[in-house]
């Protein structure tokens, strides 16, 4: 993996524009992309993917350039047809945001919704989450994604319908290297909710996106990302926030397509009474691998931070999670859990689960929990015993395994969605199956 080759230089930066503190923004983070820590198999943070698999200078540029106001795509607009109502649509391609639609009443709300590019003065958190994350990828995005999308809503505002994100990846992505970028800020006593679509068209890429989130005192945030990319992609991606005092962040991610999905979701508790909950659904088939990373840092005591994720793989497909809860020194009183859990559905399918704990304060609780292993035999019996086929039997047992996480989802048009991909899916590997 070359980081020193002319498309990572200063010379390259000039290209993509923006105000005087962005393009210093971009400047500074180049500088610190030879600093930091190679990402190889043999370190802790990259073991069990496929890093070593990448060659970054098989991937051209993506250029950014300005899209017209063109409609979403056919995978986007299933997507919305099962989401139902949304408050405003923010429509990204390739990293640049191409349009928004906005609802009378959040029109004069005082919410901004717009590119970074046109801030004239700096945004104060922008980017401090990501320069805590010690690897080359986010310091790529730091420095090379297009203008990022901003999402900031003002104190004491509440949304209730969603504003959903559509990020997509154009044919001039394919065979590419490409970055986006949102950051969300909710001043103290706001609520919103915040939806993220990615998708792409049909070849072989590399996606870099970077979900950088402040939830101010007392704010309260829900959050769905679904990964649906297409089969050939590869995604390198990165979920950080920062929860304030009294706040809560309720996240749920699904990761069902891509080759190599890697997410890396870290949430900082940064005040007494912040409350993060963390979920995710993932399904690996055929060769798909489906990868986790998780921070679950407790700055302050009296926090709390609740995770579950739940996955499957079939045919020869592999999940890997590794997660982290790490109660500082002063985090007395915080409270932690931690749960993986994976189905294992064919013999050539493997998972990895390594939860950990680093704890330097006394008088805190935490707890973890993982599991790898097949569907429960006397599960599968009890249905067969009823007339019900094998092969219909496991879909219902492994439906019934995810239903009871996409009860999470902030959104009931997530789930909906979700439950339809993973169920149609997984009859296509169980027929595979079958049929050989």
């Amino acid at each position: 993996m070359n980081l020193s080759d002319r498309r990572f230089s200063a010379e390259s930066l000039e290209a993509l524009g923006g105000s005087e503190w962005v393009a210093r923004y971009r400047a500074s983070a180049l500088a610190r992309l030879s600093e930091v820590h190679e990402a190889t198999s043999t370190a802790e943070d990259w073991r069990y993917g496929r890093i070593d698999e990448l060659d970054l200078s098989s991937y051209g540029v993506v250029l950014p350039r300005i899209h017209e106001a063109i409609p979403i795509s056919s995978a986007s607009r299933a997507f919305l047809d099962d989401f139902g109502d949304h408050g405003a649509l923010v429509h990204v391609i390739d990293g640049v945001l191409v349009s928004v639609e906005l609802r009378d009443e959040i029109k004069h709300s005082g919410i901004t919704i717009g590119s970074i590019a046109d801030f004239d003065l700096p945004i104060e958190e922008f980017g401090s989450l990501l320069s805590l994350v010690d690897e080359p990828f986010g310091v790529l995005n730091d420095a090379f994604a297009p203008a990022a999308t901003v999402i900031d809503v003002p104190a004491n505002s509440a949304f209730e319908p969603p504003i959903v994100v559509i990020s997509e990846l154009s044919e001039a992505a394919v065979e590419g290297l490409s970055y986006a970028r949102l950051f969300i800020r909710l001043g103290v006593f706001a609520q919103a909710s915040v939806v993220v679509f990615q998708t792409s068209l049909d070849g072989r890429l590399l996606h870099v996106p970077v979900v950088e989130t402040f939830v101010g005192e007392s704010a309260h945030l829900r959050l769905d990302l679904v990964q649906q990319l297409a089969e050939r992609s590869w995604l390198l991606g990165y979920q950080l926030a920062e929860i304030g005092r009294d706040a809560t962040l309720s996240a749920f991610s699904a990761s069902l397509g891509a080759d190599y999905s890697r997410l890396y979701s870290r949430a900082a508790l940064a005040g007494e009474g912040g409350e993060s909950r963390l979920f995710a659904a993932y399904l690996g088939i055929a060769t798909q691998v489906q990868e986790f990373r998780t921070f679950q840092d407790h700055l302050v005591g009296r926090t709390k931070s609740e995770l579950i994720f739940k996955g499957a793989v079939a045919d020869h497909a592999r999940s890997v999670y590794s997660g982290m809860i790490h109660m500082r020194k002063g985090a007395r009183r915080a409270d932690a859990s931690q749960t993986n859990r994976n189905l294992v559905l064919s013999e050539g399918a493997h998972a990895d689960s390594v939860p950990n704990l680093d704890i330097d304060e006394n008088d805190v609780h935490c707890s973890h929990a993982s599991a790898v292993g097949p569907i429960d035999p006397d599960q599968l019996f009890y249905l067969e015993s009823r007339g019900i086929p094998p092969e219909v039997a496991e879909r219902l047992i492994l439906l019934g395994f995810f239903d009871d996480l996409l009860s999470r989802a902030n959104n009931a048009g997530c789930a909906t969605y979700i439950r339809k991909d993973v169920e149609l899916r997984l009859a296509d590997s169980i027929y595979a199956q079958l049929a050989s």
